[in-house]
Order: structure tokens, then C-alpha cells, then sequence
């Protein structure tokens, strides 16, 4: 036996007979409808139809054993149907990878066993305040937890509750009382134009792939995935341009995972100067020559030719550059930056040449002027007391006493 049952003017509620207990009685299993299509409300027959089809669907999950109503479900089997379901469909492989992982080190040890609708914000609130305590870390490198990671956790645990909620697995959300936790501003690394040009030297001591690859982080602002998975068709060397559309941030299988670049502005053409554009001609006659070499041992990924590879057309293993950067530094004994920071170095060398900061923005791809604002902040205060200084020259004393 199953029926519909209105509740207002928008819900209604399925409900399936699942079986009878022992005097009788019957055993109701039920599930909320909202329907917010104005549409649908205004059309009876076709809403009619909606609801028998949800009444359908229902019963055969009923029937089936499939369903677990709310009252039964707990948190791990709901983030169960929510990986299956949202995470796997909407997140890119790397952040879903990222995700999963703190869900399995931090999140269900401490919810797994709850039923999920009776999690109350002062329980997460409690979660998030462990975090930041001595042993929250699980990987063994140290005992604490960076505020990076923390807001991260928080991020993960806010997504799978804000899904459960649109799913009517809850009617209240216990995350709405949940401050987000505060993020530690970490002091940004860079090369000045001084380190920069020493850098760019000994990169000149270093094979001609390494260098390139390395000088379009510094000079094009590329991201490291952006680079790896860059390819031949990307480079314009008439427009003496470089394109940016998909990135490689991470491996399974043996395979490399290729995903769109991180925002949607982050695909986009970036402007080249000629010296570099010259270099990476030079680098393409070796390239060719090298793919005649060893052509036997070739190995296509989708026919996609990539500029940087490891010798055989296979791209770069994702996390490969910035260990061979680490190395470089040190073996030139230049200060130890990471290679995500010569991202900041493009920033802060344009800025020091006074360029526009919405000219930077575009460079790099943010979505949005406040990001780029925000983050060179501290280049940008300096370059203003430069321009203040400027005026020393009027100061109407300065001549005094001559």
C-alpha cells in the first residue's frame, strides 16, 4: 500500500507500508516532497503525475531494502550516498582525493557512529575547537594541525551537512552556528629582482626543459598542474602567446588526471615576451629531434604532445617540478622558495615596475580584483610610500639654512 499526502501548499509526503509488526500494525516508512516549480503547482494533471512517479520511485527503494529512512541513517552512511552521489560528480578528482581523505582521518571517527539527524551544532563545535589541539594531526609529522587545514575540515563537514539539508536527509542545518575557523595569514615568499636574476642565471646552468618550465612560472605566472599539462597546440609563437586550458595536479593509476584549469577565468592567453617565445623555439627543434630518437618508445596520452615531459611524451609526474626546484635551490644556494611562489614573484616583479594591478590580475587569472589586492597588499603599500617619497624633493625645509 502507498499514498500521497499533502501537508501545505508546496509538500507533501509519500508514504509506503514496509511491512506489519507482530499485533498488526502497519510499518510506515515516509519521505518529505517539496515541490518550488510555480509551473508544476499551476498544472494539476502534470503534478499529479510528479508525485505518482516520486510515490513509484519510492516503493521500489522501500521494497527493494535500499532505502534508509533519516531517523535510521547514520552520518558514515550518509556520506556514503553523498561521495556517490555530489562529490564524485561535482568536485574535481584532486579536491574530491583531498575531501575524502580528511573524511576518513578526521570526520568519521569522530561522527561516523551518529545518527545523522541528531548531530547538533554544539557537537561540531565542539569537533572544530579539537582540531586546533595538540594530537588532532594524524599523519605523524607533527602534533598540531595547521589553520589552513582546520578551515578546510570545515569546509568538508559544511558541504556534506549543506547537502543533507537540500536532500531533506535534515530539516535543520547545525552548521548555521558554526563560525568559520580564523585563517592565519602565513608571510608571502618571493624573489626580489636581485634574486630573481640570480635565480634566472643558474637556471641557465640547468637543462633547457627544467629552465623553461621554471621561467614560466616566474615570468607567466603559470600554476605548476597549468604547466604540466601544457602542450604543443597551447603555444602561438606567431602571437607570441601561451594558452592555458586544462591542468595536472594529480596521478591514479599510472595515469595522469587532466582537469580544467583551477576557476573558470583561469583559462585564458597569456602574452609572452619574445626572448622567452625565441628560447621555447630553440627548445621545439630539440623536442622534434628528441620524439625522432625514441619515437619506438613513444607514449601518446590522448595524442596530446606535451611541452615538458620525461622523455617519452608521457607528462610529467604532477608533484616532479617542485622537487627538482627544491633541489636547484639548494644546489645553487638560493633562498628556498617553493614553486607555487614564483607565482608570487610575477606579482611582485611587476608591481616594483609600477604595473597596473588590474593588469596583474588579468596575468594571473583571478576571478576577482579584491583576491590579487589582497594577497600583494604588502608590494602595493610599498610601492605607494615609494611614490610618496617622490615628493621629498618640494619640502619647502629642505633648502633651509643653505
Amino acid at each position: 500500500m502507498a499514498y500521497v499526502e499533502k501537508r501545505s501548499e508546496n509538500t507533501w509526503r509519500l508514504n509506503v507500508v514496509a511491512g506489519y509488526r507482530a499485533d498488526g500494525s502497519k510499518i510506515m516508512e515516509r519521505r518529505r516532497v517539496v515541490v518550488e516549480d510555480t509551473a508544476l503547482l499551476k498544472a494539476p494533471k502534470k503534478l499529479r503525475e510528479y508525485l505518482q512517479e516520486e510515490l513509484v520511485k519510492f516503493k521500489m527503494e522501500v521494497e527493494s531494502g535500499s532505502y534508509v529512512s533519516p531517523e535510521k541513517m547514520t552520518f558514515a552512511a550518509f556520506v556514503d550516498e553523498w561521495r556517490e552521489k555530489f562529490a564524485k560528480k561535482e568536485l574535481s578528482a584532486r579536491t574530491y582525493k583531498n575531501y575524502d581523505g580528511h573524511i576518513k582521518k578526521h570526520i568519521i571517527p569522530h561522527f561516523g557512529h551518529m545518527r545523522i539527524d541528531q548531530i547538533k551544532t554544539m557537537h561540531i563545535v565542539t569537533f572544530v575547537d579539537e582540531l586546533s589541539k595538540p594530537g588532532a594531526r594524524k599523519d605523524g609529522r607533527s602534533d598540531t594541525l595547521s589553520s589552513s587545514t582546520i578551515v578546510f575540515i570545515y569546509k568538508v563537514i559544511k558541504s556534506i551537512f549543506n547537502q543533507a539539508q537540500e536532500w531533506r536527509v535534515i530539516k535543520d542545518n547545525p552548521m548555521e552556528g558554526v563560525k568559520k575557523p580564523k585563517l592565519e595569514k602565513k608571510t608571502m615568499s618571493y624573489f626580489t629582482s636581485e634574486e630573481a636574476q640570480a635565480a634566472i642565471k643558474a637556471l641557465y646552468t640547468e637543462p633547457v626543459m627544467w629552465r623553461l618550465f621554471m621561467l614560466g612560472a616566474m615570468i607567466g605566472g603559470f600554476r605548476r598542474g597549468e604547466l604540466v599539462a601544457l602542450t604543443w597546440d597551447d603555444v602561438d609563437f606567431e602571437a607570441g602567446t601561451i594558452r592555458i586550458d586544462e591542468s595536472i595536479s594529480l596521478t591514479e593509476g599510472g595515469e595522469a588526471i587532466i582537469a580544467d584549469p583551477k576557476t573558470e577565468s583561469s583559462a585564458a592567453t597569456v602574452d609572452m615576451p619574445k626572448w622567452y617565445m625565441d628560447e621555447l623555439k630553440k627548445y621545439e627543434r630539440l623536442w622534434k629531434k628528441n620524439y625522432m630518437q625514441v619515437r619506438d618508445k613513444w607514449k601518446y596520452t590522448d595524442g596530446r604532445l606535451y611541452v615538458f615531459h620525461a622523455g617519452y611524451g608521457k607528462p610529467l609526474y604532477f608533484s616532479n617540478p617542485s622537487q627538482w626546484w627544491k633541489k636547484f635551490l639548494a644546489r645553487h644556494e638560493l633562498k628556498p622558495i617553493r614553486l607555487h611562489d614564483l607565482r608570487h614573484t610575477t606579482a611582485t616583479l611587476l608591481l616594483e615596475n609600477d604595473t597596473d594591478l588590474k593588469i596583474i590580475q588579468e596575468r594571473l587569472r583571478h576571478s576577482q580584483y579584491s583576491t590579487t589586492a589582497d594577497l600583494y597588499a604588502h608590494v602595493t603599500k610599498k610601492a605607494s610610500r615609494a611614490t610618496a617619497d617622490k615628493f621629498n624633493q618640494f619640502d619647502p625645509k629642505a633648502g633651509a639654512g643653505k
